[in-house]
């Protein structure tokens, strides 16, 4: 009886055994639970002027009541992110855009009057970085009935302004 009492002691033992291994591994799925909360920065670009060029002229040169001359120029972000073009404004006017005005022998003033700016046209949107649109503009020399002889070979600038 005694083998048949340590058979028994053996079984229970073995069961035993297993039920602490089985109960003890779950434990080792319990966990904590909390919270936490952090703080952090970052920084944002900011916008780059546009970089405005005139690249060709077609038709001219420009006569009183005369054809038109079309001109072409691009538009380039020279910025590191994309920045949106939402239109090309260009008026007669010197680089700083002051006024433009030419005298010749007595002649009354050639003046940005003497001029007209006509259609402007440029795909507006996104333009990525160092990317360029092209666009032209229409220029014309009104005929005024009166002496324009200071617009004779007169250099007429074109002041852009891209927003």
């Amino acid at each position: 009886m005694s083998k048949h009492v340590n058979k028994k002691k053996r079984i229970v033992a073995i069961v035993t055994a297993a039920v602490l291994v089985l109960g003890g591994g779950s434990a080792a799925f319990a966990y904590w639970t909390s919270t936490g909360v952090g703080n952090g920065t970052t920084t944002t670009g900011t916008s780059v002027a546009f970089a405005v060029a005139q690249t060709t002229t077609a038709g001219g040169p420009i006569t009183p009541g005369g054809a038109p001359e079309t001109v072409s120029f691009t538009v380039t972000n020279p910025g590191t992110g994309n920045q949106r073009l939402n239109a090309v404004a260009v008026t007669i006017a010197n680089t700083d855009a002051t006024a433009f005005s030419v005298t010749t022998g007595g002649n009354p003033a050639c003046t940005a009057a003497d001029y007209t700016i006509g259609t402007i046209t440029v795909p507006t949107g996104d333009i990525a970085p160092g990317a360029a649109v092209t666009g032209t503009v229409v220029v014309s020399m009104n005929n005024l009935g009166t002496n324009q002889d200071s617009c004779k070979l007169a250099v007429v600038p074109l002041h852009y302004v891209a927003s």
